[in-house]
């Protein structure tokens, strides 16, 4: 199933692809992924391959959505990923994001997932869409807030001991 490209006003979210391991692999070390998101293990470019192979592809081939690079459209700059995802333990698909640290409250964010919400359930046929986050994490709360989802209760994500904040939205 072939997935296209989606503009906003000053952004490009193309699928992931495996030429975006180096990118992948420096936004996944950043200091901020790894703290709220949590250590991938994505110690080199060949890990990061590894990862874009193993966990994005199949769901772009299965479903025809998943994870997205995100792009400025005035110069190429590569700036942060932005996808939704099945997630185990989940039964809601839940919407992510994250950015390297200078691109981040810059309102790129909503631009990002506004769009690929309003995709989702124009033409993936998605009737809802949720998000989770850590209780420490006060951008992510604000956007996730921001992109009109409601805190519905806690989770707990297979193989995690963190209790995460989940959100939700329905079409």
């Amino acid at each position: 199933m072939e997935t296209k490209n989606l503009e906003t006003e000053r952004l490009l979210l193309s699928p992931m692809k495996t030429d975006d391991s180096e990118f992948i692999f420096e936004l996944y070390n950043s200091p901020k992924f790894i703290e709220f998101i949590g250590d991938r293990n994505i110690k080199s470019i060949k890990d990061a391959e590894n990862y874009i192979t193993s966990k994005f592809l199949p769901q772009f081939e299965r479903l025809g959505y998943g994870n997205f690079l995100i792009t400025l459209q005035s110069d190429g700059t590569k700036i942060g990923g932005v996808g939704i995802f099945e997630r185990e333990g989940l039964d809601v698909q839940d919407i992510g994001f994250s950015f390297l640290e200078e691109f981040q409250g810059k309102g790129y964010g909503f631009e990002a997932a506004s769009e690929l919400i309003k995709v989702g359930f124009n033409e993936w046929g998605l009737q809802k869409i949720s998000a989770i986050t850590s209780k420490e994490n006060i951008a992510s709360r604000k956007l996730i807030q921001k992109l009109g989802l409601k805190y519905l209760k806690t989770v707990q994500i297979p193989n995690d001991d963190e209790e995460l904040l989940y959100y939700e939205m329905a079409k």
